[in-house]
């Protein structure tokens, strides 16, 4: 892809310094991508609260009732202070679930709906949800864990089953095989590896069988989820001028024949990504996401996800990302238009 349009000296933040002398400030260039909207704020104020997001919509893009409103998706998003939130594509707060100390957020679409899991640092496990198609989203079981201390998290489809992927803060894995009895989900654990320090942000790429794992001061891996525990590839290392730690968000986002892993460049407030097909992993260039019409810019980035095609006024797909500085307000989720991303990559 074309070179990247290199940001002034004056725009690059410093950020935090990963473990062997990485720099606090990437040395790639990096595009600028405006901000397309913003949700509200979450309710926990002058604290690190919200966290990671989870985007979702109908297959057929048509709208549906959510809370007692026609609505053309939502986005899921954990205050990990306070519980859950759901919001509409315009940023507004459709719900909230007071469920505690929520870290990580993931969905797979499941009948007419979808069942959510997010990481539980309070009841030390996975707090499983659902929505049925209409309504509003439902708690629909938990997954008690083993691990120190419940972290990162993300959800796939694997040989035919949903699972539920959980990432410890020491990095221990456990990946569990949901199933459904009375309206219940639970799961059983499948596997069970290390990722080596500190982890948190995954995704799980269902098309491939393929887990990608962010470690948080030291890199991006990928783990094959047929292969035996802990067999991984490195995709990129903190201080190789892409990422700067901590690398938090990790997602996929599908355009055409062409799939992107977009992971978070939390030190320097930017977001790096890779183009994938098969077992290679090109390096396609690096964003940051700035302010307009109102919104502010993204700051000290955390999770990251990311909805494939059409969803509301998003005709090309969606992107939703944490920020950590909200102009002053409490902390909050900002969302970015896909065609204006993928045009930055490609400038």
């Amino acid at each position: 892809m074309r070179r990247l349009v290199l940001m002034t000296a004056a725009a690059s933040l410093a950020g935090c310094a990963a473990t062997g002398g990485s720099p606090a400030v990437s040395s790639a260039p990096t595009a600028e991508v405006p901000a397309a909207g913003e949700t509200a704020a979450v309710a926990t104020a002058n604290a690190d609260a919200a966290d990671d997001p989870a985007i979702w919509a109908r297959a057929d893009g048509t709208p549906f009732p959510f809370s007692g409103k026609e609505v053309p998706g939502i986005i899921l998003g954990t205050d990990k202070k306070a519980g859950l939130y759901v919001f509409g594509l315009d940023g507004n707060t459709l719900q909230f679930l007071p469920d505690g100390l929520l870290n990580n957020v993931d969905l797979r679409s499941e009948g007419d709906g979808f069942v959510a899991g997010a990481s539980d640092r309070g009841r030390m496990g996975v707090a499983l949800y659902r929505f049925s198609g209409s309504g509003a989203l439902a708690p629909a079981g938990f997954i008690t864990s083993d691990v120190g201390e419940p972290y990162g998290f993300c959800m796939g489809r694997h040989d035919g089953a949903l699972i539920a992927v959980l990432v410890a803060k020491d990095g221990e894995v456990r990946v569990y095989r949901l199933s459904a009895a009375g309206g219940e989900w639970t799961g059983t654990e499948e596997r069970r590896f290390s990722v080596g320090s500190q982890s948190e942000g995954c995704v799980v790429d269902d098309e491939t069988g393929t887990l990608y794992i962010g470690e948080e001061t030291v890199g991006v891996w990928r783990y094959p989820l047929d292969a035996a525990s802990g067999t991984r590839t490195e995709i990129a290392a903190v201080g190789d001028g892409r990422l700067v730690a901590d690398v938090e968000g990790v997602t996929l986002i599908r355009d055409g024949a062409d799939k992107f892993l977009i992971v978070s460049s939390q030190g320097d407030s930017a977001f790096a990504a890779w183009t994938l097909d098969g077992d290679a992993a090109t390096y396609a260039g690096r964003v940051r996401i700035t302010a307009a019409k109102g919104v502010d810019g993204v700051s000290g980035t955390d999770g990251v996800d990311a909805w494939s095609g059409a969803i509301g006024p998003y005709a090309k797909g969606l992107v939703v990302v944490q920020d950590d500085d909200n102009d002053g307000a409490a902390q909050n989720f900002k969302l970015v238009d896909w065609s204006a991303m993928r045009a930055a990559l490609e400038r």
